[in-house]
């Protein structure tokens, strides 16, 4: 039976809708529940084992292990991958101390630099301390096999790194493979040739903050670095995997049925639906 990944948000860490933001779009997902979307995260579930995963702990944990749960019934979490030290990604990891579900030596994979934030700094070293959870220290390049026909390897990709550094994740199944990379600051920077590796891939969930400038008006887009949409299509145009555009800020026109979001399908790339499920 192939593994099978369900994305389980699309947003940038704030969500949609965000805080203080009343925009177009941000308020009608406050007047519209089913138009809220959750922060960019993935489930990895393995029915033959009774077992499922998740990249990041995002600040909308509470509901996505909740719609894990709800989709695998008979599964239980086996462990936890994080990608960086952003909000976005780690936050949700409150939810496992004593003041909530209170987890008993539950999986967290991260890098050196990510463990070492986790073990030096409150709250979240008190994680460790009373055994919520037990860090596992992944390396790019080295598989964490979580059974016989399915192993997920860190891949560094480059990005602002205030308090660790960042990884996508490549998950092998049996019959396919997804590759996940929510934050990069620009493909030029990566230390691999990234339309190599996107060729030796099936499907790839790729950051797509930003369609263009001027999204941030009053700030500064270059302190918050991210490959825009219009350039990643000319970039990874040709690439035979199935391209699908993930972490959307709220200020992303790919959240409306217009213009943009048409162009983008026209060229042959998708936008993560939530809920949306790959066979591996």
């Amino acid at each position: 039976m192939p593994v099978e990944i369900i994305l389980l948000g699309v947003a940038q860490d704030g969500g949609v809708p965000q805080a203080g933001c009343y925009c177009q779009t941000c308020t009608r997902a406050r007047e519209t529940p089913a138009a809220r979307q959750f922060v960019s995260c993935l489930g990895i579930v393995d029915r033959r084992r009774e077992s499922f995963w998740m990249i990041d702990a995002t600040p909308d944990f509470r509901e996505q292990l909740h719609l894990l749960q709800t989709c695998a019934p008979d599964c239980r979490l086996g462990g936890i991958f994080i990608t960086h030290a952003h909000i976005g990604h780690y936050a949700g990891l409150v939810h496992l101390g004593r003041e909530a579900m209170n987890t008993r030596r539950l999986l967290v994979y991260a890098t050196q630099t990510f463990g070492e934030f986790l073990r030096d700094n409150a709250p979240w070293k008190q994680l460790i301390e009373i055994e919520n959870i037990e860090w596992r220290r992944v390396q790019p390049e080295d598989a964490v096999r979580c059974a016989p026909d399915l192993s997920v390897v860190p891949v560094a990709v480059p990005h602002r790194g205030e308090f660790s550094d960042t990884v996508g994740y490549l998950i092998r199944g049996s019959h396919r493979t997804l590759f996940f990379c929510p934050d990069i600051d620009r493909w030029s920077r990566c230390e691999f040739d990234v339309r190599d590796f996107l060729d030796g891939v099936d499907i790839a969930l790729l950051d797509a903050t930003f369609f263009d400038q001027g999204e941030l008006p009053g700030r500064d887009m270059s302190q918050v670095p991210h490959p825009l949409v219009r350039d990643s299509v000319e970039f990874l145009r040709g690439i035979p995997a199935e391209i699908c555009f993930v972490h959307l800020n709220h200020t992303n026109p790919l959240w409306r049925d217009g213009a943009e979001r048409k162009w983008v399908v026209a060229q042959g790339f998708t936008v993560g639906e939530q809920g949306q499920r790959w066979m591996v």
